[in-house]
C-alpha cells in the first residue's frame, strides 16, 4: 500500500480498503534512506515487502497478516523528480513539521482498524524523532536503530568473550554516527553495564568518528541530537580530523563500520589493529558488499588470520595460511538484521505487547548470542548459521516474551507460568508452516476428486510431483 502526503485528512478512508481484514504487523518506509543507496522515493518498496517476507520465513508470520506500506511524502532526490517515469510525487520532501503531523494521523488510523498491530519503521532519514514520539504510546520500533543495535550486540557479546578481554579494557571506534551507528553503540553500552560497569565507565568506552572526524563536545559545530551523548570530553582540546588519525590516538579493540564508504578499513589500518589486539574485533556492517568497508578476506589476511569478524553482507568462506604455518578455512560471520526483527515481531504479536520495551529489544540481542552452538563457535563464527533462523527465531521470541512479561506490557496471561521448553512449543505451534498449507491443500484436492469419482491414485502423483518441487 501506497499512501500520499495528498492523502492527509483521509487516511483512514484509505486505509479502510486494504482486502485482509486482520493485519498484525506492518513495516513502514519514505524511502528517504534506502541501505547506501540514499533517498530513493516511493521506489524503496522493495524494502517493506522484503522485510517482511522475511518476517513470513524466518519467523512464521502469516503473510497475509502483513502489511508493506510507504509513505509518498516527496523525495529530496531530483533526478526523480525529473524522471518522467517516476511515479510518485514530484515535490521535494515535506519539512518535518508536515510529517510529524502526516505521522499522527497514521499512527492513529493504524491502531484504529488493527488494534494490537506491531508497526516496525525502517530507512527513514531522521528515525529517532519518530520512534521517541511513538514508542510509549503504540506498539512499534525502528530496525535501523534498534533491530541493528540488537544484532550486533549479539554478536559483540560472543566476540568480547571470545577476545579475552574484560569490557572495561575494550575501546572501541565507530565510523558512521548516523541512527544505526548510535543504536548499536547504545546497545553495548548497555552490555557493558550489565557487566558491572557504570554508565559513564560504559559510555567512555566509545569513540564516534563521522564526516568531520572524531565526535568531540568542543569541535565547534553543532552536533545533531543523536550524537551528543557519545560525544568526547577528554581529548583536550584536541581535535582527530580522520578515521586514521582518531585509531591512531585511540588504539582501539574494537572497530565499527556504519559508513557506507567501500574500503574505508585499509590493509593498514587492519595491521594496527592486529599490532595492538591478539583478536582484534572487526564489524563492517555497511550495505551492500559494494559498500562495505572491508572484505572478510582483507580483515583476515592482514590481521594474520586473528580477527574477530562479522560484516553486513555476505561472504564467502576461504582458505589462509597464517604466519605460523597453519592452514585453515575461515567462515564469515554476518551481523544481519533479520536474526532479530522477525523475533522481535514474532514476541511482540504473541505476547500481545502493548509496548516495544527497551529490554524486549535488548533480549533478542542476547538470544541470538545465546543461540550459538558449540560447532558454530569452533568454526570461528559469532553469529548462528542462517540455515537455523527459524529455530533461532524461536529462541528470540521467547526472550522477547518473557522480557515483555517482566516489564508487565504483555496482555497474553495464558503462557506466563509455562516452562522455556512449553514456551517453545506454544510459539512453534502458532508459527506459519508453508508445507503444512500445500498439505491441507492436497487433503481438500483428495477430498473433491473422491467426490467427483476421480481415482485415489491421481492425488497421490500430485503429491509426488509436489515433493519433487
Amino acid at each position: 500500500m501506497y499512501l500520499s502526503y495528498e492523502d492527509r485528512g483521509n487516511l483512514a478512508a484509505v486505509i479502510a480498503n486494504w482486502p485482509q481484514p486482520n493485519v498484525e504487523i506492518t513495516c513502514i518506509t519514505d524511502g528517504s534512506r534506502i541501505l547506501g543507496l540514499g533517498d530513493l522515493g516511493i521506489n524503496g518498496m522493495g524494502i517493506p515487502i522484503g522485510k517482511l517476507a522475511l518476517y513470513t520465513a524466518c519467523a512464521g508470520i502469516r503473510p497475509e497478516a502483513t502489511l508493506p506500506l510507504t509513505l509518498d511524502l516527496g523525495t529530496s532526490n531530483k533526478t526523480l523528480r525529473e524522471d518522467p517515469l517516476y511515479m510518485g510525487s514530484r515535490r521535494d520532501k515535506v519539512t518535518p513539521e508536515e510529517e510529524q503531523e502526516f505521522m499522527d494521523e497514521l499512527m492513529a488510523a493504524l491502531t484504529e482498524k488493527w488494534p494490537g498491530i506491531v508497526i516496525q519503521f525502517e530507512d527513514f532519514k531522521n528515525p529517532f524523532p519518530a520512534l521517541e514520539r511513538y514508542r510509549r504510546t503504540y506498539t512499534c520500533f525502528n530496525d535501523d536503530i534498534q533491530g541493528t543495535g540488537a544484532v550486533i550486540l549479539g554478536g559483540v557479546i560472543n566476540a568480547v568473550k571470545r577476545s579475552g578481554l574484560p569490557c572495561k579494557e575494550h575501546r572501541a571506534v565507530f565510523l558512521g554516527a548516523g541512527s544505526a551507528g548510535v543504536g548499536v553503540a547504545r546497545q553495548i553500552v548497555e552490555f557493558f553495564m550489565r557487566e558491572g560497569m557504570t554508565e559513564d565507565e560504559a559510555r567512555s568506552c566509545f569513540y564516534l568518528v563521522d564526516t568531520k572526524g572524531l565526535v568531540t563536545a568542543d569541535r565547534g559545530d553543532r552536533l545533531a541530537d543523536h550524537k551528543v551523548y557519545f560525544a568526547r570530553k577528554d581529548n583536550n582540546g584536541q581535535q582527530f580530523k580522520s578515521l586514521e588519525e582518531t585509531i591512531d590516538y585511540v588504539k582501539p579493540t574494537i572497530l565499527m563500520g556504519l559508513s557506507t564508504l567501500g574500503g574505508v578499513f585499509t590493509p593498514e589500518i587492519l595491521n594496527k589493529m592486529a599490532a595492538w589486539n591478539s583478536h582484534p574485533i572487526v564489524f563492517p556492517l555497511s550495505n551492500p558488499s559494494s559498500k562495505s568497508e572491508c572484505t572478510f578476506e582483507s580483515a583476515v589476511t592482514h590481521t594474520d588470520g586473528r580477527a574477530l569478524f562479522a560484516s553486513g553482507s555476505p561472504f564467502q568462506p576461504f582458505s589462509f595460511t597464517n604466519s605460523a604455518g597453519e592452514t585453515k578455512t575461515y567462515y564469515p560471520g554476518q551481523g544481519n538484521n533479520m536474526y532479530v526483527f522477525p523475533g522481535i515481531g514474532l514476541g511482540t504479536i504473541l505476547s500481545k505487547a502493548v509496548e516495544v520495551t527497551d529490554s524486549m529489544i535488548y533480549a533478542s540481542g542476547k538470544a541470538v548470542a545465546e543461540s550459538l552452538t558449540a560447532e558454530e563457535a569452533d568454526m570461528g563464527l559469532l553469529y548462528p548459521d542462517l540455515t537455523r533462523i527459524r529455530d533461532v527465531s524461536v529462541v528470540v521470541a521467547r526472550q522477547v516474551i518473557r522480557a515483555a512479561q517482566e516489564s508487565k506490557v504483555d496482555r497474553e496471561t495464558g503462557i506466563r507460568d509455562l516452562s522455556d521448553s512449553d514456551l517453545d512449543a506454544w510459539i512453534k505451534a502458532r508459527m506459519y508452516q508453508p508445507h503444512g498449507e500445500v498439505q491441507s491443500l492436497e487433503r481438500e484436492v483428495g477430498s473433491l476428486l473422491s467426490s467427483i469419482g476421480r481415482p485415489n491414485g491421481f492425488i497421490h502423483s500430485v503429491s509426488e510431483e509436489n515433493s519433487k518441487l
